[in-house]
Order: structure tokens, then sequence, then C-alpha cells
């Protein structure tokens, strides 16, 4: 199949020169202006644009910059053909984002080099962009398999809490939603990939592996000595994470990790674990992992307690209001509960 260009040169008699020397290789649509160009796109998406700089209206200039912030048109290889040669004019064009300057009046077999070549380095980068995309789901796989194997020996060990690492993690991804909609610490947020956040909030009790079975599932309530050795969970969760750092390297996913596994004990008055960590010394992914955590084990049955109403549990988080959490935060889970009741709901069938 012919790729397409599209010509765009206000002079009628370059058009023709152009579609002469290209309609044999190429499917070319020859345009006047600048703004026929954009009605254009919005029906055909060609291969490559030859566009002229000095035209009425729309200059070419004008023209790139605003392909090159339209996420449809934004990667279209642009060529500029002009009767301007100067290094400025030129320079200010690559800047802009073309690819190429052609001289006119242009020479054919040039013009032709130059297109074939391209295209052929636009083809490139397609195959390498698609290949890179491949492996990176490849990836994405193998590290969501992994956290899961990792999210189920956790959870397979500790008889107690069942569901609860699949019910926070939806939690979370639920609660930064709902920030970045109220503008809540959106300037932090924003920065996050969520998708990230939300796989590494399995891992928040990841350190439980190395809490012994006869505390871990005790039926009953705990002693002091052993609520002392429960709470080592996070130190433990910080520690298995910073040795997988040191092996793989500090990318994004392992850093929200180890924040929240670290930190989704600290209080928000400085009373928490294991640091005594206090406001916004917490890291925000340990804050929000702390409440949904709560919340969870509020709204849900365990062997030495029933499971709170919504009401109930909320009275509760309440109350630790500028003690355990955010206030801020402690706003936000209240008027979003309902979407967490929703959600448990599904995920209990």
């Amino acid at each position: 199949m012919k790729k397409t260009i599209f010509v765009v040169d206000d002079n009628s008699t370059n058009l023709a020169v152009a579609e002469e020397a290209l309609e044999e290789q190429y499917l070319v649509i020859t345009l006047s202006s600048a703004a026929k160009m954009f009605t254009a796109l919005e029906k055909i998406k060609p291969d490559l644009i030859l566009l002229d700089i000095t035209m009425p209206e729309i200059s070419g200039f004008d023209a790139i910059k605003r392909l090159k912030t339209n996420d449809l048109y934004m990667e279209i290889p642009v060529i500029f053909l002009t009767g301007l040669t100067d290094a400025e004019t030129e320079a200010a064009g690559i800047e802009l984002g073309a690819v190429d300057f052609i001289v006119k009046p242009f020479s054919v077999p040039v013009l032709l080099n130059r297109i074939k070549n391209h295209l052929q380095i636009d083809e490139l980068i397609h195959e390498r962009t698609e290949l890179l995309r491949k492996r990176t789901e490849q990836l994405v796989r193998l590290q969501n398999s992994i956290v899961s194997t990792l999210a189920d020996v956790v959870e397979n060990r500790d008889s107690n809490t069942g569901g609860h690492i699949e019910r926070t993690s939806v939690y979370v991804k639920i609660f930064i939603e709902a920030m970045l909609e109220h503008g809540l610490y959106a300037d932090e947020i924003q920065s996050w990939n969520l998708d990230l956040v939300v796989s590494s909030a399995r891992l928040h009790d990841l350190g439980k592996v190395s809490i012994p079975d006869s505390i871990l599932n005790k039926p009953d309530k705990l002693t002091e000595e052993e609520f002392a050795i429960i709470k080592t969970h996070t130190a433990a969760g910080e520690r298995i994470i910073d040795h997988m750092i040191l092996r793989s390297g500090d990318g994004d996913f392992l850093r929200n990790a180890k924040f929240i596994a670290g930190y989704h004990h600290e209080y928000w008055d400085g009373s928490g674990y294991p640091y005594g960590l206090k406001g916004k010394e917490i890291p925000l992914q340990g804050q929000i992992m702390a409440i949904v955590d709560v919340y969870d084990a509020l709204t849900s049955a365990r062997p030495y307690k029933k499971a709170f109403t919504n009401e109930e549990s909320l009275k509760i988080i309440r109350e630790g209001s500028g003690k355990q959490f955010d206030p801020h935060i402690v706003d936000l889970l209240c008027g979003i509960s309902d979407k967490l009741q929703l959600a448990k709901c599904r995920i209990s069938g």
C-alpha cells in the first residue's frame, strides 16, 4: 500500500511539481494552506507532511506548533519546503520538531531520497517502539505475577485476614483517584504512576513473613510481648524491599513498596511505629495505606472481633483525625466510604 504524503504550499506551481514528482510512488494530497491541512487531518492521517514555511494566515512554523501539541498528529514527520536558507530559520524549524529542510526550487531526486529516508526512519522507530511496548508489557506481567505470588504467600500465612490484600489495593486506587479529583495533595500525586502504587500496595504486609505462625494466627488477644513482635513486620518489610532494591535497582515500584510497607503504621501525631515519624514526615503513600488498612480491618470480621458497620468504622476513624491520621485524609475517606463499600461487595461477590 502506498504511503500518504501531504504537500502544503500556497504556490500552485510548487504543488503541481511536487505532485508530479511523488505520485508514482506515493498517494499525494496537495493542500494550498495550513487551514486546509488541518481540515484534511480530521479524515486522513498522512505518513509524512511536506510543509511550506511562508504562507498567509497560518505559517509553516505556526502549523507545526499545532501539530506537535496534538497527540493525534505529533508523531507525523514534517519536512519544511522553503526558499529560506539561513541557519537561523533552519535551527528554529528543527527546534519546533521538523525532521528536515528541502530548499525550493527542489531537485526531484533529492526530494525523493529525503522522503524515502525519513519514511524508513519513521517506520524503524515505530517498529522499535512497538517492540519496546511489548517487552514492557511482558515485564509488567512478570512484575505483577511476582507481586501476586508474594502477596499470596503473606495472605496464606495469615489466616485471620482473608481477602485483605486484594481489598486494600482496590481501596488505594479508589482513594488516590479521589484525591486527584478533590485536589488533595494533587501536585505530589500527579507525578505518581498509579498502577505501580496500587500494585506495590499488595506488599504492605510483606514483613509478616518474618512473624511466627503462633503469633500471626493467634485467635486470642495478643500479649504486649507478642504485639511488639507483630510490630516488627513494618521494618522487616522495609528491609526485604531494600534488599530487592540493592539487587535490581531503585525503581518507582520498589520505592513505593518500601514507603508503603515501612510507614503504614506511622501516626500523624508521631506516636506510631517503627520510626515515630510525624505529620508530613510520613511518606504520603504510607499515609494512604494506613487509613485504608485500618478501614478494612474495622469493616472486616476477625476471629477475635465482629465486623463493624461502615458508620461505626467511620466514627472510630474520625476519632483518630489529627492523632492517627491526617485530618484531610480522614475527611476524604469519610466522603468516599460508599465507593469503598461498593468495591468490597464486588470483591466479595
